[in-house]
């Protein structure tokens, strides 16, 4: 076909393909293969799946089911019907993984035990990962927790990881940042703001930024919140003001998610209150006035069981865990809830909205490769000095 149409309608044709489809089209001839594989015709058919109206979002869960890590791939409809499971490989001797952020189809994750940071960026779309090289940070001791965020930098076309440590609970301290196109860590010394946050929670990539809720601790023992954002581009620290009624409140009872598109939510759990949610949006990002409550919700039954606010849908519903793990969606105009007849366990570890891309296709390795060294690794008669050098490049 190639002999007969112009290279641009080619790819016109291509980039409109689904990701299947494009990985097997990388055997028809080299022609096609270093085009499909070209970090430009990447990028290009990624921004054609996210701009396409008719592509149904993708919702990625983690979970574990009968011991095992799993991860599904939901269609963001109505159904929210199963699109497939995916495969996890194990990375070599590295388990226990958790899930620092997902973007544009990359997965970044980190592994335990963490007395050594290992993170890999995985692709499980096309079963491509890359290790990255560890920071010539410490990891957790005493006096040094470290929090962790991944994003995209739209200016540089450029996939970043930030480590921020906080030491003694209270100071942040000069974070360190991946770049995927460099495959290097540096310190980032920009002015930071003295707020702290709290070690191991999740940011929020909205914006171009990174997102967490930090805090100051007053000479009375009382805290001042805001949410403390990083911005991938500009590499600098920014803060947003939260509404009145949050910023007093303990940190522990506050967390960041996304809202919509391009802004961000806060949610507040009210131990005290009689078990009480409250969930509010910045429906215009940046803008103070803008915060508005969404959602006040208390326990759903006399069981004790306490709904699990997972997240903002395409439509603008929003994502609970109820009854022992069962998904449902809560329309916020009406107030009512609609279970999906989906359970995933009371072990949902991680809910995320996903694109599927060939991100990584051009720099990566093939996970069965994984496979091939696990096995050589078992079958091999090393001794625990020999162990310790199973990480995977």
């Amino acid at each position: 076909m190639s002999d007969y149409l112009p290279a641009e309608v080619i790819l016109e044709i291509l980039k409109r393909l689904p990701i299947k489809s494009l990985v097997k089209c990388r055997s028809v001839c080299k022609t096609w293969n270093s085009l499909i594989c070209n970090p430009s015709f990447i990028s290009t058919h990624l921004q054609a799946s996210l701009s396409e109206p008719n592509n149904t979002p993708f919702i990625l869960l983690r979970c574990f089911k009968k011991g095992k890590e799993n991860y599904f791939l939901h269609y963001d409809n109505d159904d929210f019907d199963e699109f497939k499971q995916l495969q996890f490989p194990v990375f070599g001797c590295l388990s226990c993984s958790a899930v620092v952020g997902s973007c544009h189809g990359l997965v970044c994750l980190t592994f335990l035990p963490q007395d050594v940071l290992n993170f890999i960026f995985w692709n499980p779309s096309i079963q491509k990962y890359i290790t990255l090289p560890q920071p010539n940070i410490c990891c957790y001791t005493d006096d040094v927790r470290l929090n962790f965020g991944f994003g995209f930098d739209s200016r540089t076309n450029d996939y970043k990881l930030l480590i921020v440590g906080v030491e003694k609970g209270e100071t942040l301290i000069e974070p360190y940042l991946f770049s995927l196109n460099e495959n290097c860590w540096k310190r980032v010394t920009p002015a930071s703001p003295k707020y702290a946050v709290e070690a191991g929670i999740s940011s929020t990539f909205v914006n171009g930024a990174l997102h967490w809720l930090g805090y100051q601790r007053g000479k009375n023992g009382g805290f001042s919140n805001a949410i403390l954002g990083f911005d991938l581009s500009s590499e600098e620290f920014l803060e947003i003001s939260l509404p009145e009624s949050l910023v007093w409140l303990c940190p522990m009872d506050l967390s960041t998610m996304r809202y919509g598109e391009s802004s961000i939510a806060v949610l507040k759990r009210d131990w005290e209150d009689g078990e009480l949610f409250e969930l509010w949006v910045m429906k215009e990002y940046g803008v103070v006035e803008s915060w508005t409550k969404v959602l006040a919700l208390h326990l759903i039954d006399q069981s004790g069981w306490f709904p699990r606010v997972l997240g903002f849908r395409e439509n603008g519903e929003v994502l609970l865990q109820v009854d022992d793990g069962e998904m449902a969606s809560l329309d916020l105009n009406c107030q009512q809830m609609e279970p999906h007849g989906v359970e995933v366990g009371a072990e949902l570890l991680y809910v995320g909205s996903y694109v599927e891309s060939l991100v990584l296709l051009d720099k990566a390795v093939d996970v069965r490769s994984v496979s091939d060294a696990n096995h050589a690794i078992d079958s091999s008669d090393s001794d625990e000095s020999s162990e310790g050098e199973c990480e995977i490049t």
